[in-house]
């Protein structure tokens, strides 16, 4: 019992430390309206600005995500913790657009260092026997992570001094409290090799792993496309169109999708593999549908609904995306079919947002967002026709 509840403190304070690194991640989202006062940029350049932080985490994940096996979990994660805090300097710093993108860039190497290396230690954390639950402190803490970033940032913003500051110097002090905490937990692998041995992944598909990738990958990009365009484009939506200008509620709205999907990836378990998928295409679908709603009749009564209902099939879809395709990977190409369902989700996050800015424009916002969504609903209701007239195996 001594020994379950010393494995449970080091997997709980590891997934502290994962929150904290992923709550930096999302913290400018409420203040890029604050930002575009501030440097007077378009809402492209805002696009960017988080399309950056996303091939960032892709490159990451391609060239050390695989680092941790080799040298140990603890030093790819202070590096992480390093690239976090250089990125708060970045923004604590801000004078020009260009700190911006610095800030951006440093924060997507912390998440990609962070993804693999800390979701690793926390389930190797956990006692022996309880990989389920550790599975869900890790979902948990990331998505959490991801939530708290725009309702800290939003409510500093909105009821303490300094906006564009504040939220910055607190998720430091986070940062350096994270480290400490790091330093004296233990190390979860045993055989160490040296930094030298570490290759870059790879990322390959099995020819026979094809036909559960393709739709389940089309998930995956339609919901991180969809968080893509609340974190990045949705707080301008709001001020320019609903006169929504508190940060602390477009902060909120964007957190909610996020503790939303955290409720999606939960139910998995319930649900089961082979229907979590279809179902969480359907949720994705209805999201967009209420989306499409808020922005035709200019409402904040359906963005709220939008936030829930694609945040649950967001995370249905994507952790019955890994779980399928982790399932039918022989275990020697796992890691790299893995990386690229993780390559595939962050483009999500990244093109299609890329594509509302180059369209906002021409079209304005509102119009832009429609074409979006009419996209990414193609996109899915074609996975969701496939998955329908072919299931995934309940069981592997």
């Amino acid at each position: 019992m001594t020994g379950d509840r010393l494995g449970w403190r080091v997997c709980l304070l590891g997934g502290a430390v994962f929150a904290v690194c992923m709550t930096g991640t999302t913290l400018p989202t409420p203040l890029y309206p604050l930002y575009q006062q501030k440097f007077g940029f378009s809402e492209l350049t805002v696009t960017v600005v988080y399309a950056v932080y996303a091939f960032a985490v892709i490159g990451a994940l391609l060239l050390a995500g695989n680092a941790s096996d080799a040298v140990g979990r603890r030093p790819v994660l202070l590096w992480g913790l390093v690239c976090a805090a250089g990125s708060a300097v970045c923004f604590l710093l801000a004078t020009e657009i260009a700190w911006l993108y610095a800030g951006r860039l440093l924060s997507g190497l912390s998440a990609g260092l962070f993804t693999g290396a800390a979701t690793a230690y926390v389930m190797e954390s956990a006692p022996p026997g309880r990989a389920s639950r550790a599975t869900f402190v890790a979902t948990a803490v990331n998505m959490g992570g991801l939530g708290c970033g725009p309702l800290l940032a939003g409510i500093l913003a909105e009821y303490a001094p300094w906006p564009l500051y504040l939220p910055y110097a607190v998720h430091l002090t986070l940062v350096a409290c994270s480290v400490a905490v790091l330093l004296r937990l233990p190390e979860t692998v045993g055989d160490l090799r040296p930094l030298r041995t570490v290759r870059p992944q790879r990322p390959g598909v099995p020819s026979h792993v094809r036909a559960v990738f393709g739709p389940a990958a089309t998930a995956a990009f339609v919901g991180f496309a969809l968080f893509g365009v609340f974190t990045s484009v949705s707080p301008a939506f709001l001020a320019q169109y609903l006169d929504v200008t508190d940060h602390a509620v477009s902060g909120a709205v964007v957190a909610t999708a996020f503790f939303a999907s955290i409720a999606g990836q939960t139910a998995v378990g319930r649900v089961g593999v082979g229907r979590s998928l279809p179902l969480g295409c359907a949720g994705l679908l209805a999201g967009l549908a209420l989306l499409a709603g808020a922005l035709h009749w200019d409402t904040l009564a359906l963005v709220v609904p939008s936030a829930l209902v694609g945040g649950v099939g967001q995370g249905l879809a994507f952790r019955g995306a890994l779980t399928a395709v982790s399932r039918a990977s022989p275990p020697d190409r796992r890691a790299a079919v893995n990386s690229s369902l993780f390559v595939v989700a962050y483009a999500g996050i990244s093109v299609p947002v890329i594509g509302v800015g180059l369209l906002t424009e021409p079209l304005g916002l509102e119009n832009a967002g429609l074409v979006f969504i009419a996209c990414m609903a193609a996109l899915v209701v074609t996975a969701a026709g496939y998955l329908l007239r072919r299931p995934v195996p309940a069981e592997a």
